[in-house]
């Protein structure tokens, strides 16, 4: 495997997931995984399908903070949290990260006016490619107003959820939108997730697809991180080596870590 490090994993502190952050550490040291940043949801005001998507932030660095140390020989673990971005949050998110050392924070989109895409809610009554562009129309108005955070997580999450998914997805069509995210996150030097969850769903490619990686490479992107967006053990780095591949074909010679916020470049 030549991607080792998984920068998107989610523990028993995410509302979705009942995985206690050593069973995670474990896995992540079976693999033969030289970096695991765990990353679990703070998602402020969700308010579709009655999970709480937040965590106590004092308790989960009380918590991770010696397992860091206790695996210190073994893997190098940091301590990450995945922001759901919403326009009016960017105060608490503002606070949050800057009252705690996390190492690397992920800013992703699950809800769209108060309504996540992973519900079939989202569809009814419409288009799929109008819920699909109000998904980026909503990822851009939230890029514009906070940016404060290392990468943007699974761009086109809403893929994964659509009625035919990606079989009439392409990117042509919401390529004027696409293309301001894109530029917006070079600007800003933020980072693009590659996220494997995709394969998982059965897309066959990452989150974002192909082309959207291709078009973030043509526009002169390079920070690209990886994550499986794992909530249990068994799919932590999963498809690597297929997402490496993809990544090379892309014209990408390499991945981003972060460290305390700072970005580090590994080969891939």
């Amino acid at each position: 495997m030549s991607i080792l490090s998984d920068y998107h994993v989610h523990t028993s502190f995410s509302g979705d997931s009942s995985a206690p952050p050593e069973i995670m550490v474990d896995r992540a040291v079976e693999l033969g995984l030289r970096h695991l940043c765990l990353t679990d949801h703070m998602d402020y005001d969700y308010t579709d399908g009655g999970v709480c998507f937040e965590f106590d932030p004092r308790e989960y660095f009380h918590r991770l903070e010696p397992l860091r140390e206790q695996y210190r020989d073994r893997i190098e673990l940091s301590i990450g949290v995945e922001l759901g971005l919403q326009p009016y949050l960017c105060r608490r998110h503002h606070n949050l990260i800057f009252s705690y050392p996390f190492d690397f924070v992920i800013g992703s989109i699950h809800l769209v006016n108060n309504k996540d895409p992973y519900f079939p809610s989202f569809f009814e009554g419409r288009a799929e490619t109008t819920a699909y562009r109000e998904y980026f129309e909503c990822a851009l108005q939230n890029l514009n107003a906070y940016s404060n955070f290392d990468t943007f997580g699974h761009l086109d999450y809403v893929v994964r959820y659509g009625p035919t998914q990606n079989r009439n997805y392409r990117i042509e069509t919401y390529r004027d939108i696409l293309d301001e995210i894109l530029r917006t996150l070079i600007r800003r030097d933020i980072g693009l997730e590659v996220n494997t969850g995709g394969y998982k769903y059965g897309l066959g490619q990452p989150n974002p697809c192909r082309d959207i990686l291709l078009r973030y490479r043509e526009l002169g992107g390079r920070i690209v991180t990886l994550g499986s967006d794992a909530h249990e053990p068994q799919f932590m780095a999963y498809e690597f080596d297929r997402a490496a591949e993809l990544l090379r074909s892309c014209g990408f010679a390499s991945y981003f870590i972060f460290r305390r916020r700072v970005p580090e470049e590994l080969p891939l």
